[in-house]
């Protein structure tokens, strides 16, 4: 943390946010009263994925784009080649082998990062309380309070990881999904192995969301109210709007659950979906297009996921869901803090997913991959574990990629992530006299929305460069911009 003063106005940054993929900052203002006058979250590293992917062959998409990070590598790997999916010419139209097999790699993935998540990063503030000392407050102090519970954790966690070993040939940055298909089965004994221990990651899975609701009922009130302001939601369902997050089709809500566009496909997105750039962060600021800048920013992720589908296709999961959505009476739920129930909610069902898949003969034989007429663009659509996806290629007739647009999950919810700063300032710091404890009640509105800030750090044209020149008495003595 570091303060400064200037003309009765008092600064404070947390620099870096702890427990989060990524590196990023928030500053707070307030005047000479302790009031707080304005907040911001920057994200202040850049990558620029979108510009040096061009001129690669658009088949290394889906290798290259998933370096973006190695906590998520999965799902810019699938999304990339679902995309590059459509410049084969098999848009949505790949084997019943090959879907099955990335659908298995998803859940795997998706289930180790919400373990991960739930249990290393965001159960320190949920066990030990958001004011508890920083020497406790982390990921050895639940191994030393809860030592059954933290390796359960791990397990968990490595149980998804071989699942994608298993399936991308890694457990990181793994190459078994291609353009139009998939370059390999499962084994008869990869499957058997699953097979063993899945009945326990539903057990394990439904035992970590018991005891996320066990914390929220003994302080629901606050816990519930922490964080919380309305927005409009977005996230990809099935045609008849069941929860689906490997492929679907865009629906946005309001915040009464209304329904402001549905069913819009991956080629059709610049109509909905436009991205604002600020000069204070390298992450960009979505929004729905026809609603606006100032009205049409979105949430996206589990909470988004849970509040805009219809229902859910395996039973323990719908039947937890129900539940959940019992506490909005109706309309969606807009407690940040929810998203940990959410996400919790998302963690049963890729178990329960995956013991289906398991079933299926189709991992173990049937054609990998086919080819149609080729394209010159492809726009896909994944939900990854942090919310919705968007990958889009351009290629020329040398099939090398002359456009990258990527709007990661973390970009999406760049605006609400702001916003949580802003109302737990407000809410908490206020007229306060600042302490660590109250400082980390920000982290922990930032932690919720679980960023993947590496992911989501991208430029439109020129990278922005701002130099002030700074006097010894603290006043600005020259200032420039480029970009």
């Amino acid at each position: 943390m570091a303060t400064a003063e200037k003309k009765g106005k008092r600064k404070i940054v947390i620099n870096p946010v702890t427990r989060v993929e990524g590196h990023g900052k928030v500053t707070l203002v307030l005047d000479d009263a302790g009031h707080i006058k304005q907040t911001r979250f920057h994200v202040i590293e850049f990558r620029g994925f979108e510009r040096f992917v061009q001129g690669r062959p658009f088949w290394e998409a889906p290798i290259i784009s998933e370096r973006l990070c190695g906590i998520c590598p999965v799902s810019h790997h699938l999304c990339a080649s679902k995309a590059t999916d459509a410049i084969v010419g098999v848009e949505r139209k790949i084997t019943p082998t090959a879907e099955k097999i990335r659908r298995l790699m998803h859940y795997g993935q998706t289930f180790q990062s919400h373990a991960l998540h739930f249990f290393h990063l965001a159960s320190p503030d949920l066990l030990f309380g958001f004011d508890a000392p920083p020497a406790k407050r982390n990921v050895i102090g639940v191994i030393e309070a809860y030592p059954e519970v933290a390796t359960k954790a791990v397990l968990m966690r490595k149980y998804g990881q071989e699942i994608i070993k298993a399936t991308a040939g890694k457990k990181i940055h793994g190459t078994g999904s291609i353009p139009g298909g998939v370059n390999r089965h499962l084994t008869k004994e990869e499957v058997a192995t699953f097979k063993k221990d899945i009945d326990t990651m539903i057990e394990w899975s439904v035992m970590a969301l018991d005891l996320c609701k066990k914390i929220v009922s003994a302080d629901k009130e606050r816990l519930l109210s922490f964080g919380t302001f309305e927005s409009n939601f977005v996230s990809i369902v099935r045609k008849d709007g069941c929860l689906d997050l490997y492929d679907g089709n865009l629906r946005a809500i309001d915040k009464n659950g209304k329904i402001i566009f549905d069913h819009i496909e991956p080629k059709d997105y610049l109509d909905y979906i436009r991205e604002e750039v600020r000069t204070w962060s390298y992450m960009k600021f979505p929004y729905i297009y026809p609603l606006g800048k100032d009205k049409g920013w979105y949430r996206v992720g589990p909470l988004a996921r849970i509040n805009t589908c219809d229902y859910i296709d395996t039973p323990i999961a719908e039947k937890e869901r129900v539940a959940f959505k019992a506490l909005g009476n109706g309309k969606p739920i807009h407690s940040s803090l929810a998203y940990h129930w959410a996400r919790l909610i998302e963690l049963i069902h890729s178990a329960e997913k995956i013991k289906v898949l398991l079933d299926d003969k189709d991992l173990l034989s049937g054609k990998l991959a086919v080819s149609g007429k080729r394209q010159k663009r492809g726009v896909a659509y994944l939900e990854a574990p942090r919310g919705t996806l968007f990958h889009h290629y351009e290629v020329d007739d040398n099939d090398q990629i002359t456009k990258a647009n990527l709007i990661v999950s973390t970009t999406n919810n760049n605006e609400p992530m702001n916003r949580v700063v802003n109302v737990i300032a407000k809410q908490y710091l206020d007229g306060k006299e600042i302490t660590e404890g109250l400082l980390n009640h920000l982290e922990v509105g930032i932690r919720a929305y679980d960023p993947c800030l590496s992911c989501a750090t991208h430029a439109l044209g020129k990278m922005q460069l701002h130099v002030e020149l700074i006097g010894p008495d603290g006043e600005i003595i020259d200032e420039k911009m480029r970009g």
